[in-house]
């Protein structure tokens, strides 16, 4: 396992496939591996009782923590900060900072995050997709 201190956190819902499709698309563009993933619905991961932010936060958007410096993005501003970090979004990423794009970038972000569970085959936050266990394991160390 990888030391997490080298690496950004990546906090997402691990119940939500949506979230972990996301996740897996991030796997296949860290050409670098610059990027943890953590499920805040993993009660067992240690890590989770020392992150600073509140748990209901978690569950309204993704959250990623720098190493290093504590500094904690979330939603479209945690999506910019992997854009310059992650080879195959360099090119998306200078338009990231366009004045106002910032802003319609973190609306649109929240109109997901918040409709998540309406976008994939889920009804009340309960989804009729099996929960895929190894992503969930691999989720905990880099592959």
């Amino acid at each position: 396992m990888n030391d997490r201190a080298d690496h950004a956190l990546v906090l997402y819902d691990g119940d939500c496939p949506l979230c972990r499709r996301s996740v897996a698309l991030l796997r296949r563009l860290d050409w670098f591996g610059v990027l943890e993933y953590v499920s805040f619905r993993d009660a067992y991961d240690p890590l989770l009782a020392q992150i600073p932010v509140q748990p209901e936060r978690l569950q309204e958007e993704m959250h990623l923590l720098v190493p290093g410096v504590g500094t904690a993005y979330h939603g479209f501003a945690a999506f910019r900060w992997m854009a310059w970090r992650l080879p195959p979004l360099w090119p998306l990423a200078p338009l990231l900072s366009i004045p106002g794009v910032p802003r319609l970038g973190q609306r649109i972000y929240l109109w997901i995050a918040r409709n998540r569970f309406r976008l994939v085959p889920c009804h009340g936050g309960i989804c009729t997709i099996h929960k895929d266990r190894n992503t969930e394991q691999s989720g905990r160390t880099r592959q």
